[in-house]
């Protein structure tokens, strides 16, 4: 059976759903909403049908799944528009615009039983599996520290293009941190305690481009992490990573530094640190790395995507699961802002 897939936002995201679309056995694209003009090349060179609106593709197509790449303020009206239809969503990162609108997704999800994927999409990442894998062992003792950056240059075209990048929701916190939250959270555990110092030195605009921040998590360990997007570094996941080849790749750097009371894990190299006998800087540290086979993460969850329109699995990440990621994303923005300590439930 082939499933007949839809995409709503014809942007960058969308542009990239479609060719993996395209790649993938036991699919194909069906029709695209975007009311702008640069939609309809998309549309044409896929040979589909192109709509004004997303209920207008939901009446006349009717597809067993859509993909919401639309901006983040429309995330939620379309996936209440999908669940409506009764058709599967999968629904672009972040989750939505605001704690209240994730909330009352959350409720509509939970009330209808239609499949809701958030696009969490390292959550696909062979890098992020293996690194739980090591971490789950056992290997490194109990967790104590973080050590996390993302460190990167956006280029001047990137805010000229889109002036609403150089205005507050626009810098690297709300854009780029959401998918370092979402990281640590399955790597180490739920955040509960955030602090955060802001500066703007670098480009002078409203917007922040540089994040100092501590994380204290649930099960006691400490975290700091290093946020810029005006920093001439490879210390960010898609440099470190590789998964995305349009980024400049280092293989020899690390974004991430685990470690607990009997060793240490190094992401994404997967280099780990475990102490042979007693736990004491006198003692010899065994270094290991592990190859991994490289893998799209954005090819995976489409696979898992078209498991869930089957019904074979549930959702990977959960509307739920992706609101408490925003909600420590929002608090982050909340610590840079007031400079005070944000807790969370």
């Amino acid at each position: 059976m082939t499933l007949r897939l839809a995409i709503a936002g014809a942007g960058v995201i969308g542009r990239s759903h479609a060719e993996r679309i395209a790649a993938m056995p036991g699919c194909e694209l069906v029709a695209l909403a975007d009311p702008s003009p640069s939609a309809a090349r998309l549309a044409q060179d896929r040979g589909v049908p192109l709509l004004a609106t997303l209920g207008e593709m939901l009446a006349l197509h009717r597809p067993d799944g859509v993909i919401l790449a639309t901006p983040n303020a429309l995330h939620v009206p379309g996936a209440l528009e999908c669940i409506a239809a009764g058709v599967p969503v999968l629904v672009e990162k972040p989750v939505a615009d605001s704690l209240a609108e994730a909330r009352r997704l959350v409720a509509a999800v939970e009330a209808s039983g239609v499949p809701v994927l958030v696009g969490h999409h390292r959550r696909h990442s062979a890098v992020l599996e293996a690194s739980m894998a090591h971490i789950r062992s056992g290997a490194l003792g109990r967790l104590v520290s973080v050590v996390a950056s993302a460190t990167f240059h956006k280029p001047d075209a990137y805010f000229s293009d889109a002036p609403w990048r150089r205005q507050p929701g626009g810098g690297p916190i709300l854009i780029n941190l959401v998918h370092e939250i979402d990281n640590l959270r399955v790597l180490v555990g739920e955040i509960v305690e955030v602090q955060a110092l802001v500066s703007n030195a670098a480009r002078g605009f409203e917007v922040e481009d540089t994040v100092a921040i501590n994380l204290r998590f649930a099960n006691g360990a400490l975290g700091t992490f290093m946020l810029s997007d005006a920093a001439a570094s490879p210390r960010s996941w898609e440099q470190t990573a590789g998964e995305n080849k349009a980024y400049d790749h280092h293989a020899d750097q690390d974004c991430y530094v685990i470690a607990g009371t009997r060793g240490s894990l190094q992401v994404p190299s997967l280099r780990q640190y475990v102490y042979e006998g007693a736990s004491s800087w006198f003692e010899r540290l065994r270094v290991s790395q592990h190859p991994l086979r490289e893998a799209d993460p954005l090819v995976r969850q489409l696979a898992h995507f078209l498991a869930v329109l089957q019904r074979e699995a549930a959702p990977r990440v959960t509307v739920r699961d992706a609101t408490r990621t925003l909600e420590v994303t929002l608090a982050v923005a909340e610590a840079a802002r007031s400079g005070q300590r944000v807790a969370l439930s």
